[in-house]
């Protein structure tokens, strides 16, 4: 069996005022690092952690160091869980996308699974690519317990694809900063342990 511990990166300006970040490199902010700090704290005290892995993206990178640092481990970018490629939105907001392509904003928000971003990446293709990347992880890291930091889509259509749920169930699973998720694999199937944890933040008001 081997355990994930999946978690959202920390807070970042272009998620305390929405804006469409995919591959933008936005890097966390105060509360982000304080997030961040607080769930490696977290982790520290509830697991062993044998690897730590992550989107490229700083913001990642940046709170998987905050939990790595614990364990005396490196922190291991690993390109297929980048954020979404938002194409033509990225660095939008969800206002400015609405007052040039309003029929594509609203299919993301009410069919995200038939949605096709202007230059971007679909939900189907983002999944393929995570499953994908969690499924090697599983077989590299049998029998342990490995923390991956990704993002809020490239999480959520990860733990559909672990629960075998489609992607038009995408705006029901919240994933918020440094949420921590728990599942577990084995012989090729998943079981989810638990969703979108925050306690560590509500105890320090960093939520």
């Amino acid at each position: 069996m081997t355990r994930f511990i999946l978690v959202r990166h920390g807070q970042t300006e272009w998620n305390r005022n929405e804006r469409f970040r995919g591959r933008a490199d936005v890097p966390l902010n105060q509360n982000g690092l304080k997030q961040a700090e607080a769930t490696g704290l977290r982790i520290a005290k509830e697991w062993q952690v044998d690897a730590v892995y992550a989107s490229p993206l700083s913001r990642a990178v940046r709170t998987a160091e905050a939990i790595a640092v614990h364990f005396s481990l490196p922190v291991q970018p690993h390109p297929d869980l980048i954020d979404i490629d938002y194409g033509e939105w990225q660095g939008l907001t969800p206002d400015e996308v609405a007052g040039r392509w309003k029929s594509e904003l609203d299919r993301w928000f009410q069919q995200p699974h038939l949605c096709q971003i202007p230059g971007g990446e679909s939900l189907e293709d983002l999944r393929q690519r995570g499953l994908q990347a969690i499924r090697n992880l599983a077989k590299q890291h049998s029998g342990q317990t490995i923390v991956v930091v990704g993002h809020t889509v490239i999480n959520r259509v990860i733990l559909l694809a672990i629960l075998g749920l489609g992607n038009n169930r995408f705006w029901h699973l919240r994933q918020d900063t440094c949420a921590i998720n728990i599942f577990e694999e084995e012989n090729e199937d998943f079981t989810l342990v638990s969703l979108n944890d925050t306690c560590h933040l509500r105890a320090q008001n960093l939520g």
